[in-house]
């Protein structure tokens, strides 16, 4: 049996250009002959004519539609879900503004073997994205770098070898059946952020490991950061908390069942505070102090 039968991953909504860009690269990888990819794109809801062109274009691509109410975490869970019925030996998250460079799942396959020869044989791969223009690091592996504080984490440069961290973006993931078979699917409590985030966490606590892998494996631009709107200091406290609640945000329900999964005792605490400091810049102001 091939042991490199690859499942890809993608969710979009009405970014037509960038998703014909992402699967026109993904279509031109320079592949082991052993090496087989079945692509599964959720399209959310697109009214941009992104489900047709593909259609037209890819014909072999798996295609399902959601009501454009899924965003990025549930839209990719819709996917996996349909790739799991299938059984992969991998499975690929990658964002549809990636654009991978041509041996990018080559390489990231061959980390997977190499570290699995080492006895890392449910090792998640992480691919890092550099900026189109710049060639500095936008999205890839995460680890911790606060001594007190569980959820802050830095961007780990990718260097000559495989390093381990904590978790990762989802822009470009590689995940062996092993770690799907102890971690299972994307979490749908959370509906757009966290989400991968929080695999990365759960797979560390069920025994995996997360490496990043050798070098760059794609260009993506970095996002606004809406997750941080609700800072601007000419926001009134209402404004700030609608803000922070919206899908894109850090919506308390959804940062609850976070907290309480990877604070452990303390998880009451580190949910509370981003809602105090909230609180407290529409008091007192200096929220050009509190940029993270």
């Amino acid at each position: 049996m091939n042991r490199d039968r690859t499942a890809i991953l993608i969710t979009c909504h009405n970014r037509k250009a960038k998703t014909l860009a992402c699967l026109a690269a993904l279509f031109n990888q320079l592949l082991p002959a052993e090496v087989t990819l079945d692509v599964y794109l959720v399209d959310d809801g697109s009214t941009d004519g992104t489900t047709e062109v593909v259609r037209q274009t890819y014909p072999q691509v798996k295609i399902l539609q959601g009501d454009g109410n899924l965003y990025w975490n549930r839209g990719m869970h819709k996917a996996f879900a349909e790739a799991l019925k299938h059984d992969y030996d991998y499975y690929l998250w990658l964002n549809d503004d990636t654009v991978l460079y041509p041996d990018a799942i080559a390489s990231l396959l061959t980390t997977s073997h190499h570290l699995a020869a080492q006895g890392e044989d449910k090792a998640i791969i992480v691919g890092s994205m550099a900026h189109p223009e710049t060639g500095k690091l936008t999205y890839g592996g995460l680890a911790r770098n606060s001594w007190w504080h569980p959820f802050k984490y830095k961007l780990v440069e990718p260097g000559q070898d495989p390093q381990p961290v904590d978790t990762m973006n989802g822009n470009c993931v590689l995940i062996p059946r092993s770690v799907v078979q102890a971690v299972g699917n994307l979490d749908p409590a959370f509906t757009h952020s966290i989400g991968d985030i929080d695999y990365g966490l759960r797979a560390q606590q069920q025994g995996c490991t997360v490496w990043v892998a050798p070098g760059y494996t794609g260009k993506c631009q970095t996002n606004p950061p809406q997750a941080h709107a609700w800072l601007a200091p000419e926001l009134t406290l209402r404004q700030r908390w609608q803000k922070a609640n919206q899908i894109k945000g850090f919506p308390p329900a959804e940062s609850k069942v976070f907290c309480q999964r990877h604070a452990s005792r303390l998880w009451f605490f580190f949910w509370i505070l981003p809602y105090v400091r909230l609180v407290s810049i529409s008091i007192f102001g200096a929220a050009e102090d509190n940029k993270t």
